[in-house]
């Protein structure tokens, strides 16, 4: 049994591939995902057994494109017209707040990483643990100790009649 020519591959299942990538990212990011979809595949190709599914295999590519475009777009900035204005403790929006950094780099490492990794990042535990080493309840745990740290030492804006509790 021999494999047919790539080309026919695109032909028979092209259609399919772009209604399943169409579905998961939308008509926008469609084309790109299709694109990218059959590029990976043209490469992998050659390594697939004549008796494989291809249409099952170019959804499992499809899949991976789909979810590596979701995470670019999750990523990318959106432009706005106008920024909006941070509060400042200084009542300067430019200026950065001196005594986070101090309460932060006062932390130890471990924790400082998770707390910046998990509340500024977004980054799920299970995400943590892989990038630093160890487990998501250990990446949980100094997170929950950074913050109770940061509770204690970082200076609460009591001068604009803020309930410093």
């Amino acid at each position: 049994m021999s494999k047919p020519l790539f080309e026919q591959i695109v032909t028979d299942h092209g259609p399919m591939v772009l209604r399943v990538v169409r579905a998961v990212v939308g008509p926008h990011d469609a084309q790109d995902a299709w694109s990218e979809t059959f590029l990976a595949a043209l490469r992998a190709y050659p390594e697939l057994p004549a008796d494989a599914n291809v249409e099952a295999w170019l959804v499992t590519i499809a899949h991976r494109k789909a979810v590596d475009i979701t995470r670019d777009n999750a990523r990318r900035a959106t432009p706005l017209a106008e920024l909006p204005e941070r509060a400042s403790r200084t009542g300067r929006p430019e200026d950065w707040d001196p005594d986070l950094w101090t309460a932060l780099k006062a932390l130890p490492e471990r924790q400082r990483q998770t707390v910046a990794y998990h509340y500024l990042a977004g980054l799920p535990y299970k995400d943590i643990a892989a990038v630093t080493g160890g487990s998501p309840d250990a990446a949980r745990r100094a997170a929950a100790d950074g913050v109770k740290a940061l509770r204690r030492s970082y200076p609460r804006d009591t001068a604009g009649g803020g309930d410093p509790s």
